[in-house]
């Protein structure tokens, strides 16, 4: 079911994009040798230019894994309020919209 803050909560799933990255790794690479020694330069070539790419996704991945959920790029940008279930939903806001100073006449 959807709760409205999605963008708010959402995450990455890391562990799967590890997998995938360590398959494509190993399937780059056995193209990479198999079309070597096959003689297919070009194609060789092209599995290396993946093997690359997919190498520099998996080293990403590593790192991202290793900052942890609550990693924060620097002192300018504050931390995210975590998602409460049972609150609003959508965190940072007041119902019917920010607080504008002024009191609302009833």
């Amino acid at each position: 079911m959807r709760s409205g803050n999605e963008p708010v909560t959402a995450r990455s799933p890391l562990r799967l994009r590890l997998g995938l990255g360590v398959w494509g790794l190993l399937w780059a690479l056995a193209g990479t040798v198999a079309f070597a020694w096959a003689g297919r330069t070009g194609w060789a070539i092209a599995c290396g230019v993946l093997l690359l790419v997919v190498a520099v996704d998996v080293a990403m991945i590593v790192r991202h894994m290793r900052q942890g959920p609550r990693y924060q790029p620097g002192r300018d940008i504050p931390p995210y309020e975590p998602y409460r279930p049972g609150g609003s939903g959508r965190p940072g806001r007041w119902r019917g919209g920010p607080p504008t100073g002024r009191k609302r006449l009833r």
